[in-house]
């Protein structure tokens, strides 16, 4: 059961993490208005946009995003606060441990880790939609809106390729599409143009022009021409145009889909996909890492307050963010295994957090 003095460090904790959020997010606001304040005013941005479209998603991907940051800052403010106070010495000398000291800290970054989560995986991505689409239109944030030589499987035996794809218009130009059986052509399907069908009811559903069907049965070949016709091929634009943040905007189950259905079909542009699955689990998990940090830090006693360990903790939770950019970096330049790239900082955070508990207060 949670006695008072847990209670008192979780209100404390939970308290100085929002308040935390609250200030450093505000300061954000403020910054990232004025820099684009002349963007908005150009493209015509409406204030309901601005404020419900991009501000309110702005607000919680930020947040989501340097949570860990927020939880290390929360931490060492209040508990510096409490060691100058000499709170942290009258509970040791009551004989409470250090490690019984540490369970409504841990408590705590459970309730924060969870929650940070939940909206990470299943809440936050819809927001990312709306708010990706808003810079696009008023930030003129530049889009990628075609490729050039897709190949990919979109079936058992089964291969597409264009030559060239524009998302604008999501048609492709030079289209051929190979079914192999046994390691053995037996159709192809070539059109000059392939167009996707938008306001159709079912998914796959394409559009070719100026098609022609070859199909092989052992010495004999039969072709079949035509202007234009509807077929079925499994695979959307989605498929064959990446954007930068992309992977924000699936959900983690929907992340796991897409991830099994394009190595499914032998491409290798998951990567980023997968660290984005993986980094929102280690992220949660470093609320625990940073959080035991974080108190073993501050907890003893300093002259002159708070100044050093606060330098010290910001130095720490700085450095985690930089090398989970870097991993993440690794992963997609210099084929880093992608869960080795999302779990890097907490592998090398756990010493960290380990060596800093055993020189804690006891």
């Amino acid at each position: 059961m949670l006695k008072r003095l847990d209670w008192y460090i979780i209100k404390k904790f939970i308290g100085t993490y929002i308040f935390a959020i609250l200030l450093i997010i505000s300061i954000s606001i403020v910054f990232d208005f004025n820099e684009n304040m002349a963007k908005f005013a150009t493209n015509h941005a409406p204030w309901r946009a601005i404020i419900f479209d991009y501000y309110a998603n702005f607000v919680p991907y930020f947040a989501n995003l340097f949570s860990p940051l927020f939880v290390f800052i929360a931490v060492i403010f209040f508990t510096s606060k409490m060691a100058g106070n000499s709170e942290i010495i009258a509970i040791l000398a009551s004989g409470v441990s250090f490690r019984r000291l540490m369970r409504p800290y841990l408590l705590s970054a459970a309730l924060i880790a969870v929650i940070n989560f939940f909206l990470g995986a299943y809440v936050i991505p819809s927001g990312n939609i709306v708010r990706q689409n808003f810079e696009t239109i008023y930030k003129s944030k530049k889009k990628n809106t075609s490729a050039q030589n897709i190949t990919l499987q979109v079936g058992p035996g089964v291969i597409a390729n264009i030559q060239q794809y524009d998302n604008n218009t999501k048609r492709g130009y030079g289209f051929s599409l190979y079914k192999f059986e046994q390691k053995k052509l037996v159709s192809q399907m070539s059109a000059n143009v392939i167009q996707y069908d938008t306001i159709s009811d079912v998914r796959y559903q394409w559009h070719v022009t100026n098609y022609k069907i070859r199909t092989l049965k052992g010495l004999r070949e039969k072709i079949e021409t035509g202007a234009s016709m509807d077929t079925l091929v499994m695979m959307e634009p989605m498929d064959l145009v990446y954007n930068k943040g992309q992977q924000e905007q699936f959900t983690s189950p929907e992340l796991l889909r897409y991830i099994s259905k394009q190595q499914e079909r032998g491409s290798t542009n998951v990567v980023q996909y997968e660290v984005e699955y993986h980094k929102r689990i280690a992220t949660s998990f470093a609320s625990f890492i940073l959080t035991i940090i974080g108190a073993s830090l501050s907890a003893r006693k300093r002259k002159g307050g708070m100044g050093l360990s606060l330098g010290i903790g910001l130095a720490l939770s700085f450095a985690y963010i930089l090398l989970q950019t870097v991993s993440a970096t690794f992963a997609t330049q210099a084929n880093l295994p992608a869960m080795l790239a999302a779990w890097m900082p907490n592998m090398l955070y756990v010493f960290i957090a380990y060596f800093c508990y055993r020189q804690a207060p006891n």
